[in-house]
């Protein structure tokens, strides 16, 4: 229900350290937000990294914030006489404080090239990124909206990733895997980086 639903995300918030009343209209627009993508498929259960990134964008909190912008990225394969198996190529394009950054990775399987890739145009930006891992990826096939299933099903990605400090999980969702797998990664390195900020910044706060 409505009610339960504006219940649950009010004790969320207060989980990750914002206070709000279930009757506020930016709990409403949350919780409408939050049922539309689970009719998507989005599973924001196993995913709670995913789901504080949206409330803090919803609130419009410090600390999120664009990070990077995506200009565009591919993924293909790629088999030469010295593999058994092909390789996966990934080239992201990302705009990083008004720099195009450009760059190339391999990987075995797309996630693990793009992840790559991603975190080498980051990482001069934000060096903290080299203490992340990606730790588990499990991919989910969903009915289609039509019930046609198959390839025209939607894919659900979860991402867990996690740094000395803790993990996190991240969801991504799409007809395409490569993109439902990209939605997961970029949530993932936003959470990352948000937290390193939260951190710097409470730091500066209590000298």
């Amino acid at each position: 229900t409505e009610l339960g639903g504006r219940s649950n995300i009010v004790s969320l918030a207060r989980r990750f350290g914002f206070h709000l009343d279930k009757d506020e209209p930016v709990v409403k627009g949350l919780f409408n937000e939050l049922k539309k993508k689970a009719s998507l498929g989005y599973d924001y259960a196993s995913a709670e990294a995913s789901v504080e990134l949206l409330i803090l964008r919803k609130l419009a909190r410090r600390g999120v914030r664009d990070f990077f912008k995506l200009v565009q990225y591919h993924v293909s394969a790629v088999r030469d006489a010295n593999h058994e198996l092909p390789m996966e190529e990934a080239t992201v394009m990302v705009e990083v404080e008004g720099a195009v950054e450009h760059t190339a990775a391999t990987g075995n399987g797309p996630v693990n090239a793009l992840d790559t890739a991603l975190r080498k145009a980051l990482l001069p930006f934000y060096p903290r990124l080299k203490e992340m891992k990606l730790l588990d990826f499990k991919v989910r096939v969903l009915s289609a909206a039509d019930g046609t299933g198959g390839t025209a099903s939607v894919v659900r990605v979860l991402i867990e990733s996690g740094d000395a400090d803790s993990t996190w999980v991240t969801v991504g969702v799409s007809h395409d895997i490569i993109e439902a797998s990209w939605q997961g990664l970029v949530d993932s390195v936003v959470y990352k980086l948000y937290r390193d900020e939260e951190e710097q910044r409470k730091i500066r706060d209590l000298r």
